[in-house]
């Protein structure tokens, strides 16, 4: 076995059958035996303690804990001494009891992923019943006072007649009026500028014929943009200021 140069080099396997010169052996961690590649596992070669080291646990029914088992101890030693020091009954139920949330009829079970504390109770309930009104929250009321009004607001719907069934909130009303004196000043300025224009059509009338006889240049009463004639000015108020006055009148 081996040579002259390495003459410990390889072993035989412990297998009675096999004998096998291996020279990459394998030792066993439960027998401390040499075996080839073969029969390293435990099945293969038969392990007499092949189970020393295995881990087994049963879950204790009286307070649901875990009671490990001892391979050189008879299981029935391991489960009296676990009765007699730390079985506890009373922590069957922290450990079976699955926490559900607390809005009653709900019965969603709250876990990792569905779990949502509130901000303002600071309690734990399911994603159904996360928002403050869902669950009465008991906390501080400011949060949830745009959504009051917001559910105040949808509650009063006009009847048939045009009278609201119950008295618009305050800021409805504030938002009312701010769009109605929008409304005004906007036909305001298009009577204004329909005015002007209707002006400038009428001087455009009288001094068509005879055109810019004196030399002096035609403004325009909008943007005070200056032209050589009379066409040129009117151009431009059709070009610009009638369509700009068109546009509003659709937007409004």
């Amino acid at each position: 076995m081996g040579t002259p140069q390495f003459p410990d080099l390889g072993k035989h396997c412990t297998v009675e059958d096999c004998k096998k010169i291996d020279f990459l052996p394998f030792t066993c961690d439960r027998c401390n035996q040499v075996f080839c590649l073969e029969h390293r596992s435990y099945i293969k070669h038969q392990c007499p303690i092949a189970n020393r080291r295995d881990v087994t646990v049963v879950i204790c029914p009286l307070c649901a804990k875990g009671i490990r088992l001892n391979p050189d101890e008879d299981p029935n030693i391991t489960w009296e001494n676990h009765v007699n020091t730390d079985c506890d009954p009373s922590n069957y139920e922290k450990v079976t009891k699955k926490k559900k949330c607390p809005v009653p009829g709900c019965r969603d079970i709250l876990t990792f992923s569905n779990t949502i504390k509130c901000r303002d109770c600071m309690v734990d309930h399911c994603l159904k019943h996360r928002f403050g009104p869902d669950h009465k929250c008991s906390g501080p009321k400011a949060s949830f006072q745009f959504k009051s009004l917001l559910s105040r607001s949808r509650k009063e719907e006009p009847t048939k007649n045009g009278a609201s069934t119950s008295s618009s909130p305050k800021w409805a009303k504030s938002f009312l009026n701010a769009a109605s004196n929008v409304r005004a000043s906007a036909e305001a300025g298009m009577s204004k500028l329909s005015s002007e224009i209707s002006q400038a059509w009428q001087g455009i009338g009288q001094s068509s014929s005879s055109g810019n006889v004196n030399g002096q240049l035609e403004e325009c009463p909008q943007c005070g943009a200056k032209f050589q004639s009379v066409i040129s000015l009117v151009d431009h108020v059709q070009k610009f200021h009638e369509k700009s006055g068109n546009s509003s009148r659709r937007i409004r």
